[in-house]
């Protein structure tokens, strides 16, 4: 079983520190012309914790070993599923009643890897994630529309964009290497 990690806390309801800690992991993304550079962060919205964090790319493989690109979410789950020996899919068993993820893009619900998209894993978390904090709303550079937020939203998850004036930050971290 892996060891767990020391992240920060931030005071209940910050959300320019966990949206500026989720743009630190994105920076930790390598730069592409064929990827985003997303950051994210799952939080105990009651204490303030982060439980987590993940960037695109920061594992080489998905969590079952396919070949294809590691989103941000998915390398946040990875690290729960792996600090307390789960399937991924099992992690909202060991979850806070109120985690939340801050992610500085909109989780996708389309991969052209054919990998399991983010908003199919925040949704087969059966409630376990209520609120997904987003930066910005993914371009149409690779996907022309994704509809990551309506189909969260159709399944109960609320999407909200907290920090407006950080969106131009947001997107030119993103789409470093562009």
């Amino acid at each position: 079983m892996a060891q767990p990690s020391v992240y920060p806390s931030f005071p209940v309801g910050d959300h320019v520190s966990f949206m500026e800690y989720a743009i630190e992991q994105a920076r930790k993304s390598p730069p592409a012309g064929n990827k985003f550079c997303v950051g994210a962060c799952l939080v105990d919205e009651d204490t303030g914790k982060v439980l987590s964090t993940g960037y695109s790319l920061e594992y080489p493989r998905d969590y079952k070993g396919d070949l294809g690109t590691t989103h941000a979410e998915q390398c946040c789950f990875i690290k729960i599923a792996d600090e307390h020996n789960l399937p991924e899919e099992a992690i909202g068993q060991v979850l806070p009643a109120n985690t939340v993820l801050y992610t500085t893009m909109e989780p996708c619900n389309e991969r052209l890897s054919g990998n399991t998209t983010c908003a199919t894993r925040i949704i087969r978390l059966n409630g376990a994630i209520k609120t997904v904090y987003v930066g910005i709303r993914e371009p149409g550079t690779f996907i022309k529309h994704n509809d990551g937020q309506e189909r969260l939203e159709a399944h109960g998850v609320k999407v909200v964009y907290p920090v407006e004036h950080l969106k131009e930050k947001i997107t030119q971290v993103s789409m470093a290497g562009h």
